[in-house]
């Protein structure tokens, strides 16, 4: 709701800025789209590698206390 209404405030003051951002906005979402894909690949490789590192320390700690 916040960026229809900045794109609002900016079709009043410059409209062709506005018409331009309009049309760029989905050709830079598809370009950043690989860089959040590979961002998500290796934080979850992060979250393996540090399952891996701590699983001995909890199976030496035995069951939890609920």
């Amino acid at each position: 709701m916040v960026k229809l209404l900045l794109w609002c405030i900016l079709f009043v003051l410059c409209w062709p800025l506005a018409l331009l951002a309009l049309i760029l906005y989905p050709i830079v979402w598809v370009v950043l789209l690989p860089f959040r894909l590979i961002g998500i690949a290796v934080g979850g490789v992060f979250a393996l590698l540090g399952a891996i590192i701590l699983f001995p320390a909890r199976v030496l700690s035995g069951p939890s206390k609920l």
